[in-house]
């Protein structure tokens, strides 16, 4: 990890400090008493293509809270584009490439990429360039390794796995346990990998462990039968829930019906046209945000998406909108900031969410810091499905 420069680190001695709320009070970073400071957030994600509906949500989210944001006539606003990425690394590169462009000289932090080897591939760049650049849901290590610029507001994979073993554990769940995992996928496989090596460190037997090479795959027969006849009674399933869906109508057509246990990859499955909701009864899942929540900004979020797409918001969604809230929040607390060029805003964010004092209340967690590593700090929550809604465990 590349060190801060002095530089940075007494810059992160001049940061004011202030509630979440307290960005509104008027007072202008830098003592510009011309009006709002304006920082551009170039967003990257599929909005096209097989991961669109990652993407999009990610998109969507942000939009909402830029909207907020914006109307609050605080000290600082947001400029925000979002470029299209069809999850593909070079087509992501070109996307931060235009931002760029769209920014020009004016101060700009990259938001994104949504999915992992898009997001290495922007790191990268970011990284020599300088810009700051925080993930909504990119949760390889290998996102943030060796950049001192990069951070993540999701999970990352093998904290999720290492956390799903842990709480599986403490429930008492599963005296056998199966594990079917995407072995062509990097978030899959990293959950996995973490998951069986803490499970066996706690004492829970892993009966049988299933791989598949592709998300294009459509018969998971033999995977669940091998989990079946080892005698799982619970089925570990680090993966998206385009497949996942797949999974629990054929385990259901060959009458096996143990504990399903998932990722915050599996969250939005009951949003999927024409999915039977009936299917998805007693899964259980790990994911940092509940649309059936009752607090009152999970429930304004909610309803202002639902109103804008027709659709509840998932963790994707809502991970984006504590995304822009988290760089507004620390662009308020930076003195001097109306003077700096992309560069020195990097550095100053850096100095920021790695000084120990920053911390945001959102949509995914409360008092969520962030390490040096680039990892956030955050509660995980486990949903079960109940009657068609999550329900906090």
């Amino acid at each position: 990890m590349k060190k801060k420069n002095l530089a940075a680190l007494l810059m992160a001695g001049a940061l004011c400090f202030g509630l979440l709320a307290g960005c509104s009070n008027g007072n202008n970073p830098g003592g510009n008493s011309g009006g709002a400071v304006t920082i551009k957030v170039g967003g990257i994600g599929p909005i096209t293509g097989d991961l669109a509906q990652y993407g999009t949500a990610t998109e969507w989210g942000a939009e909402i809270a830029v909207e907020e944001i914006n109307a609050k006539n605080g000290p600082v606003k947001l400029d925000y584009r979002f470029e299209d990425d069809t999850g593909v690394a070079d087509t992501a590169v070109s996307a931060y490439n235009s931002l760029k462009d769209w920014a020009k000289d004016a101060p700009l932090v990259i938001y994104g990429c949504t999915t992992t080897a898009p997001c290495v591939a922007v790191a990268s760049e970011t990284f020599a360039d300088r810009y700051f650049q925080l993930t909504p849901s990119a949760s390889s290590p290998d996102v943030t390794a060796n950049k001192d610029n990069a951070f993540q507001m999701c999970f990352t994979d093998p904290g999720q796995g290492v956390a799903a073993a842990e709480y599986l554990k403490n429930a008492g769940l599963g005296t056998k346990i199966g594990v079917i995992y995407n072995n062509g996928d990097a978030y899959s496989t990293g959950i996995a990998n973490a998951f069986i090596a803490k499970a066996k460190e706690v004492g829970l037997e892993v009966v049988a462990t299933q791989t598949y090479p592709d998300d294009k795959t459509t018969d998971y027969t033999v995977q669940l039968n091998a989990c079946k006849d080892a005698g799982a009674d619970l089925v570990f399933l680090p993966i998206y829930y385009t497949p996942a869906s797949l999974i629990l109508a054929q385990a259901k057509q060959m009458s096996y019906a143990p504990i399903f246990f998932g990722g915050d990859g599996m969250d939005g499955m009951l949003d999927m046209e024409g999915f039977d909701k009936s299917l998805a009864e007693g899964l259980l899942l790990m994911t940092p945000f509940n649309a059936s929540g009752t607090d009152e900004r999970t429930k304004s979020f909610v309803e202002k998406y639902q109103e804008a797409h027709g659709i509840l918001p998932n963790q994707f969604a809502a991970d984006g909108y504590d995304c822009m809230y988290a760089i507004y929040e620390a662009c308020c607390k930076i003195d001097g900031i109306a003077d700096m060029d992309s560069q020195k805003l990097c550095d100053a964010l850096i100095a920021m969410f790695t000084g120990g004092d920053f911390s945001v209340d959102g949509l995914t967690g409360t008092s969520m810091k962030w390490l040096e590593s680039g990892e956030i700090s955050k509660a995980p929550v486990v949903v079960k499905v109940e009657g068609g809604v999550y329900v906090t465990q």
